[in-house]
């Protein structure tokens, strides 16, 4: 799942994922993504952005999903700060923006076959 407020830079990355063979669904904020979660949908990895309108940012919303559905493999992303290791879930993942797109397809190839 691609969780970004920016439209086309959520739609360029999420197309890009989906040339690379992954299925990827899309929210444009934190509501959106544990709306799609609730559904009981299969969703291995989130790539997110840190910097988000809404009820929570993306460091929020990584928290509530390790709290919620443990399994799934966190990304995370930001153009505006950097995140630390301390600041995510433990084996998260982060990419400063700008990002090539490839890094975050190998890196989330990497998360889903640990």
């Amino acid at each position: 799942m691609v969780v970004e407020d920016e439209p086309l830079i959520r739609i360029d990355i999420a197309d890009f994922l989906r040339s690379e063979g992954f299925l990827v669904f899309e929210a444009s904020n934190a509501d959106e993504a544990i709306a799609i979660l609730e559904t009981g949908v299969m969703i291995e990895a989130m790539f997110t952005d840190i910097d988000m309108p809404g009820s929570m940012d993306g460091l929020k919303l990584s928290a509530a999903v390790r709290d919620r559905w443990p399994p799934i493999k966190i990304v995370a992303t930001s153009g505006h700060r950097v995140v630390g290791a301390a600041d995510l879930p433990e084996g998260s993942a982060f990419f400063g923006k700008p990002y090539d797109h490839a890094a975050v397809a190998a890196c989330l190839r990497g998360v889903l076959s640990l």
